[in-house]
């Protein structure tokens, strides 16, 4: 299947530029395109990833795949979906987060069909005299202005610095035209007029019949209309420390039935007639949740591996069946990120003191009733004996306690070294 077929199955193209060329551009050889981010933050989120796995779709079927870190273009500011300036880091954190970015696109994409290059290469080596001469009088003010990631900022204003940007990315897409015969630039909606600006001065500048191509993917939203990627606790990060692969693992598990076949087709490499099947399992069987499932398996395993898929698979299986005695102190540290969690003292205690201290029970009397039915477990052990001695140094390498109320509610105990 041609690759632009299947990004149209896959719901994946907003819009394209000279489409019936570009169509039989990628059928009649490897092609040449990019995608850019820019260094504004160490670690890129699940938003930032919706481009580029189209990058990585074109870079499987067998195109010559580009990644521009936006250096030059990170140390200005992007006006893209912003109301106001940019706040502008200083050159020592950009260069720290084009650094972390590299790493994680060195993970994503390997080796193969891919270049990664850093713009600030050949940008920061254009002086202002050339930059006025050679590029910006190629471009009409009243046509910028004209661009919606631009108009949408007039009302609020916006710097001189952030309306250059559309000039800058446009000098990348020429430059990788020139010096890496890349024709296509792909990025998302919003960037369609930084994009086709860039088209403009490849066909101002370049001498020959060769052309260069635009394409961008949809907006993302989720069914109930909000913003796709995020959540209470904010973006998804792909940075296991900024989010651990058990929780990226079930974002993607707790998805709505409604959107979860979209984000199959969208964040997998699965074929069509498997997620068709999935499809038809979601309208049949709904409760068994087993195209959340595979797509947690599958997203996982593409960002941090298929290790972490086996891990996140276990902390799940523990904490739902309340065996937590087969967790590790890692995986107590992923799974347990965010529920409550108190200080304890290394030392042993009785349980009921140890519930009132750590406020896990309101009063001792309600503690002792607890403990009496069966409704607290410490460790993965239900406690019915109201002369249980805790012991901070029986488990987990004397690193935590985990004591469960009920079914479902847990609690982490951080034992004070």
């Amino acid at each position: 299947m041609n690759i632009i077929d299947e990004l149209k199955w896959r719901g994946a193209i907003n819009q394209m530029s000279d489409e019936e060329s570009l169509h039989r551009l990628v059928a009649e050889k490897s092609v040449g395109l990019y995608c850019g981010v820019d260094p504004t933050g160490d670690s890129l989120h699940i938003g930032h990833l919706i481009p580029f796995m189209m990058l990585k779709r074109f870079q499987m079927a067998g195109h010559r795949a580009h990644i521009v870190i936006g250096g030059g273009t990170g140390s200005i500011g992007d006006p893209s979906g912003k109301k106001s300036e940019r706040v502008l880091q200083s050159m020592e954190q950009v260069h720290h987060n084009e650094q972390k970015l590299t790493e994680q696109m060195e993970r994503l994409f390997g080796k193969d069909n891919i270049t990664i290059v850093n713009n600030y290469q050949w940008l920061s080596k254009i002086d202002l005299l050339s930059f006025l001469r050679d590029y910006g009088k190629l471009f009409n003010v009243n046509t910028m202005l004209g661009k919606e990631i631009i108009a949408s900022r007039l009302e609020a204003g916006i710097s001189f610095t952030e309306f250059t940007y559309q000039i800058l990315q446009s000098i990348d897409f020429y430059h990788l035209f020139k010096e890496n015969d890349v024709q296509l630039q792909i990025g998302g909606a919003d960037q369609w007029g930084n994009i086709t600006a860039g088209i403009d001065l490849i066909h101002k500048l370049n001498d020959s019949d060769k052309k260069a191509f635009a394409l961008t993917i949809p907006l993302m939203l989720k069914a109930d209309g909000t913003k796709f990627g995020k959540t209470a606790g904010g973006a998804i990060w792909l940075d296991p420390e900024k989010t651990t692969p058990y929780e990226f693992y079930q974002f993607w598990l707790n998805q709505d039935d409604r959107d979860v076949i979209k984000y199959l087709k969208y964040f997998t490499f699965l074929s069509r007639a498997e997620i068709d099947q999935l499809a038809e399992k979601v309208k049949i069987q709904p409760e068994k949740r087993e195209a959340q499932r595979r797509l947690a398996e599958e997203v996982t395993a593409f960002v941090h591996g298929k290790e972490a898929v086996k891990q996140a698979e276990h902390i799940s299986q523990a904490l739902f069946s309340g065996d937590v005695r087969q967790l590790n102190a890692v995986e107590i540290e992923q799974g347990f990120k965010n529920m409550p969690t108190v200080e304890v003292e290394n030392q042993a205690e009785n349980i009921i003191e140890w519930l009132v201290q750590t406020n896990i029970e309101k009063s001792k009397r309600q503690a002792r009733e607890d403990v009496t039915n069966g409704a607290i477990s410490i460790n993965g052990e239900r406690i019915r004996d109201l002369e249980f001695t805790i012991d901070p140094a029986a488990n987990f390498d004397g690193k935590f306690i985990i004591a469960r109320r009920g079914k479902k509610k847990y609690f982490l105990a951080r034992v004070k070294r």
